[in-house]
């Protein structure tokens, strides 16, 4: 998807499809993106997580399926969102915390560059976890992901347990404590 056409469709202007709709005329209208995400079926905590595909910056197809047995802290994100680049420091500290065979964090940029955007900015920030690129917005769409950041937490069976909107401190003992309760059920 062209980069103007996805901030079109951010703006309720197209849809997936690519037909124009034009400006949302009542303020009470629910925006395009919502709309387009309850028709989809939207997750709700206590749903089986969807499963995708996606790459990583390596160019390697990393999918959600080949975590099960680990917790999964899946967080979508851009690199232009302020409170996206804000926690981001405090979930590689998270990540550090736990070990690989108990614990994965999926970073999925939306944004519609790709890695010429997020490789200088996982290069300058020195982030170890994996970070995987939805440019065409599917898999957050797939999610409801109609805001940023927006984090699912996804448990051992690949349920979802946790739908948190903005940015968290994920390096407080409250975050970790989150992560030691899905890992004991």
């Amino acid at each position: 998807m062209k980069p103007f056409l996805l901030s079109w469709l951010l703006l309720g202007l197209v849809a997936v499809d690519g037909t124009f709709h034009g400006p949302v005329s009542k303020p009470e209208s629910p925006p395009a993106l919502e709309t387009l995400a309850a028709e989809r079926g939207v997750v709700k905590v206590g749903d089986e997580a969807p499963n995708f595909q996606l790459r990583d910056l390596a160019g390697n197809v990393v999918t959600l399926s080949q975590l099960r047995g680990k917790i999964v802290l899946l967080n979508f994100w851009a690199t232009w969102c302020g409170p996206c680049r804000v926690e981001m420091p405090a979930m590689e500290q998270l990540y550090r915390t736990f070990p690989r065979r108990e614990f994965e964090i999926l970073a999925v940029s939306t944004d519609p560059q790709g890695a010429a955007v997020t490789r200088p900015f996982q290069q300058e920030m020195g982030f170890t976890f994996p970070i995987l690129h939805d440019s065409e917005y599917r898999v957050g769409l797939t999610y409801g992901a109609r805001t940023l950041p927006m984090t699912f937490m996804v448990d051992r069976h690949g349920v979802i347990r946790q739908k948190i909107f903005g940015a968290r401190d994920w390096d407080s003992p409250e975050a970790r404590e989150l992560i030691y309760a899905l890992m004991k059920s």
